[in-house]
């Protein structure tokens, strides 16, 4: 198994979570935060979209599917383009709202389709490749990959525990 099939076969789990937590769920559960402070599934699926859908078309010198395919227009939310989530305050949180698991999903799955097309083409080689001087030290494309892959991972992780708690309520009420 090759680099890239690793990669490619991990970004296809985290698309895999995306999906179960998703699943079923209103928009009401979507957006549910379960206090003030807390980040709710559509943020956190939102947020580990933007930051693979930003991070990954920076690394490949192409465009954002949030722009390019309109899923900025789409979301309507009240940010800037190049928001991805990144520093947040509560009341930002509060302000991602999705109308649907279809558009969360969707937005994802497009995303999940050009990392796959991206990291599908990589070879060794190219995972040693130089994508941010800002650190100390520089940071491979292999490194920046991995990042993307870990910070999905943990929110996907975070998505499905307030799944869970959110599923607890729904039988408590019922």
């Amino acid at each position: 198994m090759s680099s890239r099939d690793v990669l490619v076969d991990t970004f296809g789990r985290v698309q895999e979570v995306v999906h179960q937590v998703a699943d079923g769920l209103t928009p009401a559960e979507l957006n549910r935060r379960i206090d003030g402070q807390a980040n709710s599934i559509a943020w956190l699926v939102w947020h580990l979209t933007r930051i693979q859908d930003d991070h990954l078309a920076d690394a490949a010198g192409t465009e954002q599917v949030w722009t390019a395919a309109s899923w900025m227009r789409r979301f309507a939310l009240p940010f800037d383009a190049t928001a991805t989530g990144y520093g947040h305050a509560p009341e930002d949180v509060a302000a991602v709202r999705v109308e649907s698991v279809d558009l969360l999903t969707g937005y994802h799955d497009a995303v999940h389709d050009q990392t796959v097309a991206y990291v599908g083409g990589l070879t060794d080689a190219d995972l040693a490749r130089v994508v941010d001087e800002s650190w100390t030290p520089p940071v491979t494309l292999g490194v920046r990959l991995v990042s993307v892959i870990s910070d999905d991972l943990q929110h996907a992780g975070q998505a499905a525990l307030v799944r869970g708690l959110l599923l607890g309520q729904r039988a408590e009420s019922g």
